[in-house]
């Protein structure tokens, strides 16, 4: 979340982000409320400090009076400190009202844009930021979609996954099962080539963790969650990866750090129906390789654009046709200051994919987690920057490889999976 002295230090600036958001005007209003509940929470602070002070000091003064026999005295002391310690107790708990409505409030506000960020409302409003190939790919009339080529050579089973648990999680078999390890691996091996620590996390967190990314309060509806533990399934390997480092005080020598995981995520993804839904373009559980960085704020821009580059190199060597978006303000996560998608080319469905989103927070993230670095001893604490980034999302990465490789034979393998399926062709 925003901090409160950024917001009112660069209040037009907020605003403006804001606006570029396309927020309501409920939100824009929101920012007065929390300049005002910071001044009450402000003055209410200074009046219970006082309070205290004032009752340490008749409290000091009842053993003096006593030792000098003045009793009367003394419990007419006794008297004020009975009623300073009411008063600060009301203050304390008018005290504590305030801050949680500043923190509920602050919550409500998503993070500023960066500069570059165009201006737009929709998906339509994305800037291309590196275009796919010209002209696009393109298979002749016998080509098929995905999930029927999955159907030909047994690949997944939807029907399956609706007979076992429900629509949206597809059963992977065969060859497909070892087409999905074989991506996993290949993903896993690059990052870690590329200097990212593996994680292993669990797949579920708690409240602190996924108000930590922003998962809560913004994207509530869209987890599972498990209400007997009060526990939720991972949306991204993001949510528990990049809360390891919560509620610590780094050191800046030890940034960047860069972690790697494999996980299942799991989605609800409310309202989703339609035709562009169909297969693998959207389901409720899927394997995905996430990279994460804290960084220096320093750095993270130069950091984001070597993520960049991490994800366009495996999708450079899986030879899949893709573009880069930048998105508008109004496409993109509450959380991010600035994203960018990586869409893949469909040539039997004439459409692109989204497989990876890669972002920087800022520090919008390590506030709500207190993830904080020190550089030098006589330097002040500061706020780390967070980043993460789909490397890469596999559900869509296996519906674009069956599409763009199938052949009259089978699906041929790319090169750099091979050794890791052991076959080349998918029949």
């Amino acid at each position: 979340m925003l901090q409160v002295n950024f917001i009112r230090n660069n209040k037009e600036r907020v605003l403006a982000g804001l606006k570029k958001r396309n927020a309501k005007e409920d939100l824009l209003q929101a920012i007065e409320s929390i300049l005002q509940l910071d001044d009450d929470r402000k003055r209410l602070k200074t009046e219970l400090d006082e309070a205290n002070a004032e009752r340490n000091r008749f409290s000091a003064e009842i053993g003096a009076l006593m030792k000098q026999g003045k009793k009367e005295e003394a419990e007419q002391s006794r008297s004020q400190v009975a009623g300073l310690k009411e008063r600060s107790a009301a203050i304390e708990e008018e005290l504590k009202s305030t801050e949680e409505q500043l923190t509920e409030q602050l919550y409500l506000i998503p993070n500023i844009p960066h500069e570059s960020v165009p201006v737009g409302i929709t998906p339509e409003d994305n800037e291309i930021y590196r275009p796919g190939p010209d002209p696009l790919p393109e298979l002749d009339d016998t080509a098929l979609p995905h999930w029927e080529i999955a159907a030909k050579y047994k690949v997944f089973d939807l029907e399956l996954g609706v007979k076992l648990t429900g629509a949206g999680f597809p059963v992977y078999r065969g060859k497909g099962a070892k087409l999905e390890r074989a991506l996993i691996n290949f993903f896993l091996d690059e990052a870690s080539a590329a200097g990212y620590e593996e994680i292993i996390p669990p797949l579920m967190v708690n409240e602190d963790s996924a108000r930590g990314t922003g998962q809560l309060p913004d994207k509530e509806a869209q987890m599972y969650h498990v209400t007997l533990d009060n526990l939720y399934l991972i949306p991204t390997a993001e949510v528990p990866v990049t809360n390891i480092y919560r509620d610590q005080i780094l050191d800046a020598s030890e940034l960047p750090i860069k972690m790697t995981a494999y996980t299942p995520c799991f989605r609800r993804e409310a309202g989703s129906y339609g035709a562009h839904v169909r297969g693998l373009n959207r389901v409720h559980q899927f394997d995905k390789i996430e990279i994460v960085q804290i960084a220096h704020p320093d750095q993270s821009y130069e950091i984001l654009m070597q993520m960049l580059e991490h994800v366009a190199g495996l999708l450079n060597k899986l030879g899949l046709p893709f573009r880069i978006l930048r998105l508008c303000g109004g496409d993109m996560g509450f959380t991010s200051a600035l994203t960018f998608d990586f869409e893949v080319w469909s040539a039997a469905q004439k459409r692109w994919l989204e497989v990876s989103s890669v972002s920087n927070f800022e520090t919008y993230q390590s506030n709500r987690m207190k993830m904080r670095f020190r550089e030098g001893k006589d330097k002040d604490i500061q706020l780390v920057h967070t980043l993460n980034g789909s490397a890469l999302a596999l559900a869509r990465i296996v519906a674009s490889i069956l599409e763009n490789n199938q052949s009259p034979e089978g699906v041929i393998i790319p090169e750099v999976l091979r050794k890791y399926t052991g076959f080349d062709l998918l029949n």
